[in-house]
């Protein structure tokens, strides 16, 4: 396997709606039961499979006319998608094409059960859905069958003091519940103990630039099995590795 050369699995044909193309996709995961990749084509307002099999010359659509922006699965193979344009997130059963709400869906809004421009989203062993809600500049908990979510992180408007989160994006939830969160606004990410009232910051927070400990505009974030922290640093155009203790 060559490290340092990427090889294109979807896509790759200009931008466009053709079966064969992508435009401007936001996020990716891989359906093992399949072998496939699952990817939220967001400018084409649609979520499609690619499989994995070599000799793949295009994807199928799953869900049209859906502004997704974050995917998420859970054991159940059920799929999560977040919608910007609707400011809520369904659940779907893979071939169904409507799914049910298990966040937001009351218009866009700051009460509990709205949200604002939901982007990423975490789904937990219990079904619990973890929304970044970007513009409400919080991170929501929606239990399995709630009518409206609690809010786990931020909440207190946008600005960068230990309670507060600007335009929260990447989220990772670990077995402890607690979360780590890509504060965009802030370039930095942040780790929220559950029930805690505020954060701390674990890498960045040093203001925007391209330093080793800096960022310009932290979008994804992801653990490897080891511990180790992967965040995409949008603007600085690289993926950078933390040991987290």
């Amino acid at each position: 396997m060559d490290g340092t050369n990427g090889q294109v699995v979807a896509g790759g044909n200009g931008q466009g709606n053709r079966l064969d193309q992508l435009h401007e996709p936001t996020d990716v995961l891989i359906d093992k039961e399949t072998d496939s990749l699952i990817i939220c084509d967001w400018r084409n307002q649609r979520v499609v499979r690619w499989s994995r099999r070599s000799g793949t010359t295009q994807g199928e659509i799953l869900i049209d006319k859906i502004a997704c922006w974050g995917l998420a699965m859970d054991d159940q193979r059920y799929l999560y998608i977040s919608d910007i344009d609707k400011h809520e997130v369904r659940r779907y059963q893979i071939g169904d094409n409507n799914g049910t709400f298990v966040a937001g869906g009351n218009g866009i809004g700051a009460g509990l059960n709205q949200l604002n421009v939901p982007t990423d989203i975490f789904v937990d062993q219990q079904q619990s859905v973890y929304v970044s809600d970007q513009n409400n500049h919080r991170v929501m908990k929606w239990n399995k069958g709630a009518k409206e979510g609690i809010v786990v992180a931020g909440g207190q408007g946008e600005g960068n003091a230990l309670t507060r989160l600007s335009d929260p994006n990447g989220l990772f939830v670990d077995t402890l519940g607690t979360i780590y969160v890509a504060d965009w606004g802030n370039d930095r990410v942040m780790r929220w103990s559950k029930g805690a009232k505020q954060g701390t910051v674990i890498v960045g927070g040093n203001g925007e630039g391209a330093g080793a400990n800096q960022f310009h505009y932290l979008r994804g974030l992801s653990f490897d099995r080891h511990g180790n922290l992967y965040v995409a640093d949008q603007r600085n155009n690289r993926v950078q590795r933390f040991s987290i203790e």
